[in-house]
């Protein structure tokens, strides 16, 4: 997979770093995007340091504009962008009487219109190529619900049905589109919310899932790099949960 070129949304840190650092260890090259170029430098640099190829991509995902001059900046450098992971994303918890309209669009536009724009905007190269993958990392709140946060589980649940769309609309393609939705990450801004959030200690939390233990961003990553893998281009459509048995199927 050499020749292949992704990008990572809100690859900063957390998820999405360990997803742009697990691709790059297949020989794909890596645009690694995040709100501002600077905040992506320690990614780039690790994936430099292990013999990879990136590139730091500044770029707020719910703006077209700025989506594609990033993705015009990849392409330059490393060639067609094939691979999409839609990882950037925002929370909050707010009773639902009490969430206002700018709240709720703010989630929207984000969680949403930017998974939205950016397969949009990185359609013609996959059709071009007549190969493409793309991951959407949505949450099992966008599974289960969850108090207080309306807005950011709807917002989740509408990436889990676009992805299941977009994999009907776009098979023929080539193109696979699947979703993970991770549960307790160690390390990622959401989840540490839900702890403070709700006052919980690392064994309460440990005592939710099933397989005893928080996950880790390499877990979500692990299973990204095998969606966009050739191994798995009988699979599309599909809700991946790497939760630790919190949601089953």
């Amino acid at each position: 997979m050499g020749d292949k070129v992704a990008i990572v949304t809100g690859a900063a840190a957390g998820i999405g770093a360990a997803c742009a650092q697990r691709l790059a260890q297949d020989g794909i090259a890596i645009g690694v995007l995040d709100l501002d170029a600077e905040r992506c430098a320690d990614t780039v640099a690790a994936i430099v340091k292990a013999g990879g190829r990136a590139l730091a991509l500044g770029a707020d995902v719910s703006d077209r504009a700025q989506l594609r001059a990033a993705l015009d900046k990849l392409r330059a450098a490393f060639g067609p962008v094939t691979i999409v992971v839609n990882n950037a994303g925002v929370t909050a918890f707010t009773p639902f009487a009490e969430i206002t309209d700018e709240q709720w669009d703010f989630i929207y536009r984000i969680n949403v219109r930017g998974v939205f724009a950016l397969c949009q905007e990185a359609l013609p190269d996959m059709q071009a190529a007549g190969w493409g993958r793309i991951v959407n990392i949505s949450s099992s709140s966008g599974q289960t619900g969850a108090v207080n946060m309306a807005h950011y589980s709807s917002s989740k649940g509408a990436v889990i049905t676009m992805t299941r769309s977009l994999a009907q609309e776009l098979g023929p393609l080539g193109i696979t589109v699947n979703n993970i939705p991770p549960g307790s990450v160690m390390g990622t801004i959401m989840s540490e919310a839900n702890r403070d959030k709700f006052n919980l200690s690392d064994e309460t939390l440990r005592a939710t899932i099933p397989v005893r233990r928080v996950g880790e961003p390499e877990d979500i990553a692990n299973a990204c790099a095998w969606l966009c893998q050739e191994s798995s281009s009988y699979v599309t459509g599909q809700t991946i949960g790497v939760n630790g048995g919190r949601v089953v199927s």
